[in-house]
């Protein structure tokens, strides 16, 4: 099957405009250098706002390829830019932090990683998002166009994005100065692994196809005192207790059926003893929508709720419910038309069977942030990671929603089809989009 994605790819006529997909015949002796990065890449993560060694990887990685390369854009970004004369500006973005996870795959290059956060918590880390397969079809890409100027013009713009799981990496990089700073892209492309399909599918989706993601943060305020005494207490676990079920009602009860909507409690933080009532309760919460009709309400219902559940209990002070700075995230849209260009081509590269057009999911992604800062169309492919033989199992006795799913300690992406996918997607959809003048 991996194999087969380069000479389908070979052999096969675009279904619109034909493209050469010579670029992708180096990609067999390519291959042992990507496995050998992503490997590297998998043993030694880097938290958000930490990915300093990443950063300084990628950097390397694309200044041997040939590109110009800037770091330290909006915190640890790379920026790589490749030029090949007059034509289209196209973004290619890769993600590059990893999770604090400790991981639990089994894999002879798991990680052992642990580092401080941030703030200086030490914990342990984890690609449990599979951002080590994006940078290294990322680089697959950017070193199989530079061997192939002859089938292309125009300009590459490499993304090597920092701190994308809830720290706004992409806003920190357009704030300082992305857009003005390199070239000013004419399309984005983006991708991600998804674990609901087999290595080697495309998944495509026209329009919407991640939600927009708010955090909220809860502090509750009560009357501490002793355990056996809770009639002289206002006790902050049981109000923050009913805000969570609460909480549940906006979904089922005041959102549409036919619209989404998640609202998720993280954590749950209060007490210091079994016999002590604390003086306060936090929780961290995730909202996810696609309306800005439904944002609205649902973020409005949850300051009522948290009030109203506090003035209930008799509260002596007013809750807190505010939103961490920098946290939320644009709804990721694919524009139709280039979403539709670029799946019929891919049909015809790689075959239509290994393509399939897929619903939007809940998850969030900031890589929204370009396209809708730049104006300009994007695009941001889903591909599958998941062992064909595994999947297929799975799927016979359908227990496809118990494989490991992003964020799980067990993720493990099948490692060479999931790499020569995403490497297949970036470099294609550059010679669309390249090897002819930009559409007016």
């Amino acid at each position: 099957m991996v194999a087969a994605l380069v000479c389908a790819a070979a052999s096969r006529v675009a279904v619109g405009r034909v493209v050469s997909n010579a670029p992708l015949n180096g990609l067999d002796a390519l291959y042992p250098k990507l496995s050998a990065l992503y490997q590297h890449l998998h043993q030694n993560p880097e938290l958000s706002l930490c990915e300093e060694k990443t950063a300084a990887k990628m950097a390397e990685q694309l200044r041997t390829i040939g590109c110009e390369v800037t770091e330290k854009i909006g915190g640890h970004g790379v920026v790589g830019v490749l030029r090949n004369g007059e034509g289209p500006v196209v973004l290619l973005r890769a993600d590059m932090d990893a999770l604090p996870i400790e991981e639990k795959t089994g894999a002879a290059y798991a990680s052992k990683a642990r580092m401080k956060n941030h703030l200086g918590e030490e914990m342990p880390v984890m690609h449990a998002c599979g951002h080590d397969v994006h940078m290294t079809s990322l680089v697959g890409a950017a070193t199989l166009l530079s061997q192939n100027k002859d089938a292309w013009k125009g300009t590459l713009l490499l993304i090597c994005q920092p701190a994308e799981e809830g720290f706004a990496g992409a806003k920190a990089m357009v704030k300082d100065g992305l857009f003005e700073k390199f070239p000013k892209p004419d399309f984005c492309i983006g991708l991600h692994v998804d674990s609901r399909m087999p290595a080697g599918q495309i998944g495509v989706t026209s329009g919407p196809v991640f939600a927009s993601s708010d955090s909220v943060d809860i502090t509750v305020y009560g009357v501490g005192g002793h355990g056996s005494a809770p009639h002289y207490t206002v006790d902050p676990i049981v109000i923050a207790s009913r805000i969570v079920t609460t909480l549940q009602t906006i979904v089922s009860r005041e959102v549409d059926p036919l619209d989404a909507a998640v609202v998720t409690v993280g954590t749950f933080h209060a007490g210091t003893k079994r016999n002590i009532i604390s003086d306060e309760a936090k929780l961290e919460l995730t909202v996810r929508t696609y309306k800005p009709e439904t944002r609205k309400r649902v973020m409005d219902s949850i300051v009522r709720i948290v009030k109203a559940e506090a003035m209930a209990a008799g509260a002596v002070k007013e809750p807190v419910v505010k939103q961490p700075d920098g946290e939320g995230y644009y709804m990721v849209v694919n524009d139709p038309s280039l979403t539709d260009r670029l799946a019929r081509m891919l049909e015809g590269s790689v075959g239509k069977e290994r393509v399939q057009k897929i619903e939007p999911v809940m998850g969030s992604e900031d890589f929204g942030v370009y396209g809708t800062v730049a104006k300009v169309p994007s695009i941001q492919f889903r591909f599958g990671m998941v062992n064909e033989a595994v999947f297929a199992d799975a799927k016979a006795k359908g227990r496809t929603l118990l494989l490991p799913t992003p964020h799980s300690a067990r993720f493990l992406p099948d490692q060479e089809p999931s790499i020569r996918t995403g490497v297949t997607i970036f470099t294609l959809s550059a010679l669309e989009l390249m090897g002819q003048p930009a559409a007016k």
